[in-house]
């Protein structure tokens, strides 16, 4: 027995009230709901179009397939400790119309909010994650990260604390580490000083609990590229696109080279890779700005653009 698929099949014409043709003066339309179009049956006049479809996104093909996808409100979020699953009683003392209620009201009110947040966090886990994803939201504010990156750290934050591989750790500590992993393996890597320097802890005390949660959850950390932080410095620095394509061609040319990238911060490689473009592209910026934005040394800069024109051999204007 073969299912029959949800596709979607313009109507049979049928008479609308509301409806008449402007050509022909028919009552019958059709809608086509696949191409968003209302269609006059009798002359075939299109009346309208780009029609929104307030359907669901998804197709089902049987009726539990059906059951199973429909769904109602917002999808979960990781990034919340009760993964937004649970309701919220608002702190406006107005109703829905906008009348501030009386003071009997709103006594009761402050009560059943009051018991409200206690019901949603009620064991010692939940409270956990409810501090720990209010300072990852924080941390994320201000580092300025993607929705995607928010929700990795929130995901292997909660696979450590829900399997309780990391007791009686430092929860500042611990999601600072946990947006630290997330950046390396989305591949938009933010340096621990960056990290520490928006976060309640040290860089030191980051790196130990980093290294425990890659540890605990046997992850295998891809190795630190130098091209993954140009698009931000080129950012920061407000250079063109011509900039970024010559340092990523420079960084392909030093990868080759093995001696000028084993053993050698990336920022570092990044901000010498960004002044010598710079300079062959005529669009300078200084060595302290450079180093202010990958956050690095004017040295390091120095050293790694010395390097980088030696042994590549690259001939650099005066």
């Amino acid at each position: 027995m073969s299912s029959k698929t949800d596709r979607k099949q313009p109507d049979r014409a049928k008479p609308s009230s509301g409806f008449t043709c402007t050509e022909c003066g028919g009552r019958e339309v059709i809608q086509d709901l696949e191409k968003g179009e209302r269609i006059c049956a009798t002359c075939g006049l299109v009346v309208s179009e780009h029609r929104i479809d307030t359907g669901p996104e998804w197709r089902a093909f049987t009726s539990d397939e059906k059951d199973a996808r429909s769904r109602a409100g917002a999808p979960t979020n990781y990034a919340i400790h009760d993964k937004g699953l649970s309701t919220m009683i608002d702190w406006r003392d107005h109703d829905s119309q906008g009348k501030r209620f009386t003071a009997k009201k709103r006594s009761e009110i402050y009560r059943l909010r009051k018991w409200q947040i206690r019901t949603r966090v009620h064991s010692s886990v939940d409270r956990n994650l409810a501090q720990a994803m209010s300072e990852l939201d924080r941390l994320s504010s201000q580092l300025g990260l993607t929705k995607s990156i928010k929700e990795l750290a929130a995901l292997l934050y909660r696979k450590l604390i829900v399997r309780r591989l990391a007791r009686s750790r430092s929860i500042d500590a611990m999601v600072g580490a946990a947006i630290y992993a997330a950046c390396r393996l989305r591949k938009a890597p933010r340096s621990l000083e960056e990290i520490s320097r928006h976060s309640r802890v040290s860089k030191k005390k980051i790196g130990q609990h980093y290294r425990l949660l890659v540890e605990k959850l046997k992850l295998r950390m891809p190795i630190s590229d130098p091209a993954n932080y140009v698009p931000r410095f080129i950012t920061q620095l407000n250079l063109p696109g011509k900039v970024q394509q010559k340092v990523l061609e420079i960084l392909d040319m030093a990868k080759q080279n093995r001696t000028l990238v084993t053993g050698r911060d990336p920022r570092g490689l990044a901000a010498a890779a960004i002044y010598i473009a710079s300079i062959l592209m005529d669009s300078r910026v200084t060595q302290r700005d450079i180093a202010m934005a990958a956050g690095v040394t004017e040295v390091t800069v120095r050293n790694r653009y010395k390097e980088i024109v030696q042994k590549l051999n690259i001939t650099m204007a005066p």
